[in-house]
């Protein structure tokens, strides 16, 4: 297991009975988590700012029980991140990512090789390409969300790496991924986030039970010779730790294939919310 601790901006207070309560800066958010089947320390709506209420049509609402800003930012280390509040409880950043950004950071400072790419696959609001960014890369931005691509160039300007060499695209992950193999480009490091099913720019389809082991065999042709890292992440219920597992060293096989849980810590308690699987293969 491997356990986020995200810093001074962003703690995850109490969780208990389907529900979780964190501190993003000074804001303070009640979310539901189906993850937490437990019942622990008792939650209390007035310890909020605003809670977010589901609907039984699906979807929900936020209600705000205080004042809270129509976005804010946080920071994590050198990194600066906007939030707000988002339809189906979502502020635009999973916390728990900041284990994989230390990662990536850490293997490209340590590279020796120079002028290194990364694509960043089902990228959303830029974690990981602002994490690749400020190590000294360069990155390619991929998501079907032009609004995403937007959110993600934001952050970028208030971590001051405007300046960095990133391109933003709106595409289809699969179809941008096969013109790269016909275009003959090359990358030293793929992030991907895949979702259990989403649509493309274009409507495509998207199936990660269909479509993720297409996406490695693709991913494969792109990757240099002696790559950096490729890392794949996912909360897909569906996709079991020795699942991801097996489908990684099956792709990369001489490579290193290391798969964990991602957790973050639960501060009022000694427990753990999961908080999906995530795979690290690097060059062997």
């Amino acid at each position: 297991m491997l356990v986020s601790n995200f810093g001074n901006d962003y703690e995850l207070i109490r969780g208990s009975n389907g529900q979780k309560l964190e501190r993003w800066g000074k804001v303070t958010l009640l979310r539901p988590d189906p993850v937490i089947i437990w019942q622990d320390t008792n939650i209390n709506v007035n310890d909020a700012d605003a809670v977010y209420h589901r609907s039984n049509t699906g979807g929900g609402y936020w209600e705000n029980l205080k004042k809270v800003p129509d976005r804010w930012t946080i920071n994590y280390k050198n990194l600066t991140f906007n939030i707000k509040q988002m339809g189906f409880k979502h502020t635009g950043l999973f916390p728990e990512q900041a284990v994989n950004w230390d990662r990536m950071i850490e293997a490209i400072r340590n590279s020796s090789k120079k002028s290194l790419k990364v694509l960043n696959l089902f990228a959303y609001t830029g974690g990981a390409t602002l994490a690749c960014l400020s190590a000294g890369a360069s990155v390619v931005h991929v998501d079907s969300s032009k609004g995403m691509n937007d959110w993600a160039k934001e952050n970028v300007i208030s971590s001051g790496l405007q300046d960095k060499p990133v391109r933003f695209l709106v595409d289809d992950v699969i179809k941008f991924v096969e013109r790269e193999i016909r275009r003959g480009n090359k990358y030293d490091a793929i992030v991907m986030d895949p979702p259990s099913y989403g649509r493309g720019a274009n409507k495509e389809v998207w199936s990660i039970e269909k479509d993720l082991n297409r996406l490695l065999s693709l991913c494969e042709q792109i990757l240099s010779d002696d790559y950096l890292f490729v890392c794949v992440n996912t909360y897909s219920t569906n996709l079991s730790l020795l699942t991801l597992e097996n489908l990684l060293k099956t792709h990369f096989t001489n490579s290193k294939v290391q798969v964990d849980e991602i957790a973050l810590p639960i501060k009022e308690s000694n427990l753990y919310l999961p908080c999906g699987v995530t795979g690290w293969i690097t060059h062997e």
